[in-house]
């Protein structure tokens, strides 16, 4: 086996925060690696749309912005690693990374951007309609705004389902709540809101079981999970509030998360429970989950990794 690849810094992912955190990797000198992970561009390569990132008066789709971040860092010096990682090793110094392909690689500071990923119902045409943007998506707040003065449909019984239905009745016509059971497992202050919403039609135990439409949501098929009989539903979007997993399982027993996975920083940082680690964007951050806030966060790890190196070199 050949010998690792060593680097001063390795950041890990590539979506807004990986790339943002290369960028002020890279103009501090420091001449950063990024392992792009199997989604190189994270979730916004799966985003028809994005209007709401400072920058774009006039919008940009989720690839072309990807793209320009990674031009950017690149301009800067940044080194592009087509691979995944699969096994960390943050017992010691240099801390160490085996990616998919074999490969091994050093590095003495390490930035984790490696995001979460969106639960989807693994429904054949779901799939196939949020890849093509075609009115499947998994974030209301980035994609609401599409479907003013539509009926569109929600997957989900939690506090995000209840917060996605009620921020989608600001533009939609109508919101179908869909949920599997006959109760919610929603905060009870959630509850109150969503069933008193005049915009919000509750559909108790059901569940999708087909997406229809060719190019875009036309409908669904949902099953009743009491007696098994089927209907019909006309909506021209859907939005799953199911849940996300953050892709943090190859640090499981070195890095301290929560109970659902998310990397814990300490306050006002995001430093991880090992030093010379840093974590930003989605795998850190349960509540906000936007393409912004994911950036900010990358330029403060590469901040922090920044002025760690230079503790350890003084």
């Amino acid at each position: 086996m050949s010998d690792p690849v060593h680097r001063k810094v390795i950041i890990l992912g590539s979506g807004p925060a990986g790339y943002t955190a290369a960028i002020y990797t890279a103009r501090a000198n420091l001449a950063p690696l990024v392992i792009t992970g199997n989604e190189p561009g994270g979730q916004l390569m799966t985003t028809t749309d994005v209007e709401n990132y400072p920058g774009y008066p006039k919008g940009v789709t989720g690839p072309d912005m990807m793209e320009e971040l990674r031009e950017q860092a690149e301009r800067f010096g940044t080194e592009i690693h087509y691979d995944m990682g699969v096994r960390a090793d943050l017992s010691k110094r240099p801390f160490e990374l085996e990616v998919d392909g074999g490969e091994i690689f050093t590095c003495d500071a390490l930035i984790i951007s490696t995001g979460a990923s969106a639960k989807y119902l693994g429904l054949p045409n779901e799939q196939r309609l949020q890849k093509s943007g075609g009115g499947v998506t998994a974030c209301a707040t980035c994609d609401g705004h599409f479907y003013s003065g539509q009926e569109v449909a929600v997957v989900g019984g939690g506090d995000t389902a209840m917060e996605e239905a009620q921020f989608l009745t600001r533009m939609c016509k109508k919101v179908h709540l869909i949920h599997r059971r006959d109760e919610f497992r929603a905060s009870k202050i959630m509850q109150k809101r969503t069933l008193e919403n005049p915009k919000i039609e509750v559909h108790w135990n059901r569940a999708v079981k087909d997406v229809l439409g060719k190019d875009r949501v036309e409908g669904l098929v949902l099953e009743n999970t009491v007696d098994g009989s089927s209907e019909e539903l006309v909506c021209t979007g859907l939005f799953l509030a199911i849940g996300h997993v953050p892709n943090s399982k190859i640090f499981a027993g070195q890095l301290d998360m929560n109970e659902t996975g998310y990397l814990e920083v300490k306050p006002g940082s995001t430093a991880t429970n090992i030093a010379g680690v840093f974590a930003a964007g989605d795998v850190a951050d349960h509540v906000y989950r936007q393409a912004v806030t994911a950036a900010g966060t990358g330029c403060m790890a590469a901040i922090d990794a920044e002025r760690w190196l230079a503790e350890q070199e003084g």
